[in-house]
């Protein structure tokens, strides 16, 4: 048999591998690296792959180590968890509920503001999709709040924190679109490509961020309308109401503050990611310290859980760099190659192939081992079909965004069902989400019909 042909199908069946060891629930990084290693020992002994090729993992390894734009990870991610661990997040929950909450649908839209908030102070899609169903839940429940409502308002809304910045995923798949970006380029005889930088991934994510943060507030507008008993509006006491302007400048103030800051300064070109990052972890510790939320056991708390999610993403990255040598050596990115050049519709056609896979793959797993996975094996060929990578960036953020929220398997919908009381069912968590689910398509067909919605704001920020 053709050595190129085995290659290929040893390929394909160590895709399917991957998969199906990760189904059998075997921890992701070692289900990544152990297929591969398994699989290119397969491949030594049909001649079809040279041990040697492992030779470049070592210099891998150690640029991601010292790859500065990846220090921002840590960083955003420390930030988000003082700013949950110090409870400054529930107390901002809080308060927008009052603020909103004497109108019609008000707290669905308090839900819907925090939620975009901390998706640009956290980037963390589990912690606010918690944090929003322990304290929101419970009041919008109280208030007579359609159960389906309320859970599909809280599910959408926490998952934003994946495409609006500073999102961890959009780090490492800026950080990955640049390197392939750049090779691509090079590849076509231009030696001297435009960059593509995080900062542009960014500045790329934040009008479709805001789009569906404008979606699903039409749509609780819709209901507050149309079906006015599905969100009643909250009464608040004298008391209340008294305290509620100095309770907005107090808590409110601070985290916009810190927000404008650490996007703002990204996309005003004074600082870099990585830099923001800093004067955001920062910043979040002095907001604790101000409000009398520091201790040393909230700060032990939070650097280990960054210590763990952190840790927790790059091996998943190590495992997924084993998996890419394997799979490229074996012939699997030319199978790609030829596999998305062949179908019908060109470039779109390409495009919306791999959106479908990306999809349904956020079933079954976690959404760094999808690009982890599947962005260095078809974004090199979407790139040379012409695709802008910008664009592509986004789409995969708010398409990977969507199948968070998907029922059955939607991870969003699990982390609201943990945290959920026995009173709202399983039916009416997945009921609730499939509207927002509608929205997102709604957002995705946008995105793709319009490009420049990703690729405006970075001309105009960056030029």
């Amino acid at each position: 048999m053709d050595p190129v042909l085995i290659g290929e199908i040893l390929a394909v069946l160590m895709f399917l591998g991957v998969i199906g060891t990760l189904l059998l629930g075997f921890p992701v990084s070692f289900s990544l690296a152990g297929t591969s290693l398994i699989f290119a020992l397969v491949g030594w002994w049909l001649g079809v792959f040279d041990p040697s090729n492992f030779g470049a993992l070592a210099s891998r390894y150690v640029g991601f180590m010292t790859n500065e734009v990846l220090v921002a990870v840590p960083l955003f991610i420390f930030m988000g968890t003082v700013l949950e661990r110090s409870r400054i997040a529930e107390q901002l929950l809080t308060t927008m509920g009052r603020v909103f909450g004497t109108l019609r649908g008000g707290l669905a839209f308090s839900v819907i503001a925090v939620g975009a908030l901390l998706a640009a102070s956290t980037g963390v899609v589990g912690a606010t999709v918690v944090t929003m169903g322990l304290i929101s839940l419970p009041a919008m429940l109280r208030a007579g709040y359609d159960p389906k409502l309320a859970c599909g308002v809280i599910c959408a809304s926490g998952t934003l924190g994946q495409i609006i910045p500073p999102s961890t995923v959009l780090i490492f798949m800026g950080d990955m679109l640049a390197g392939i970006n750049a090779q691509v380029q090079m590849s076509k005889g231009n030696f001297a490509p435009t960059p593509v930088s995080v900062g542009d991934l960014f500045a790329g994510a934040m009008l479709p961020g805001l789009l569906l943060v404008l979606l699903y507030a039409l749509y609780t507008l819709w209901k507050a309308v149309f079906d006015p008993k599905s969100c009643p509006a909250l009464v608040i006491s004298a008391d209340e109401r008294a305290a509620l302007g100095r309770d907005v400048f107090t808590t409110l103030l601070p985290p916009l503050l810190l927000i404008v800051a650490v996007l703002g300064s990204i996309l005003a070109g004074i600082a870099t990611p990585t830099e923001s990052a800093s004067v955001g972890a920062v910043g979040a510790m002095i907001l604790a310290i101000a409000k009398r939320r520091f201790s040393y056991a909230m700060l032990r708390d939070a650097a280990i859980a960054t210590a763990t999610v952190t840790s927790m993403v790059f091996v998943i990255l190590l495992g997924a760099a084993v998996f890419s040598i394997v799979f490229r050596m074996m012939g699997g990115d030319a199978l790609v190659h030829e596999f998305l050049s062949d179908l019908p519709g060109g470039t779109i056609g390409a495009l919306l192939v791999v959106m479908l896979v990306m999809f349904l793959l956020g079933f079954i797993l976690d959404t760094f081992e999808i690009i982890f996975i599947v962005i260095p094996i078809t974004a090199p060929v979407l790139l040379a079909m012409g695709v802008d990578p910008l664009w592509l960036g986004v789409l995969v953020g708010v398409n990977l965004q969507t199948s968070f929220l998907t029922p059955p398997f939607g991870f969003s919908l699990f982390y609201l069902r943990g945290v959920a009381p026995s009173t709202v069912t399983t039916g009416q968590i997945y009921r609730g989400a499939v509207p927002f689910v509608g929205l997102q398509v709604v957002a995705i067909a946008l995105v793709l019909s319009f490009p420049a919605l990703a690729t405006w704001l970075p001309k105009v920020v960056f030029g």
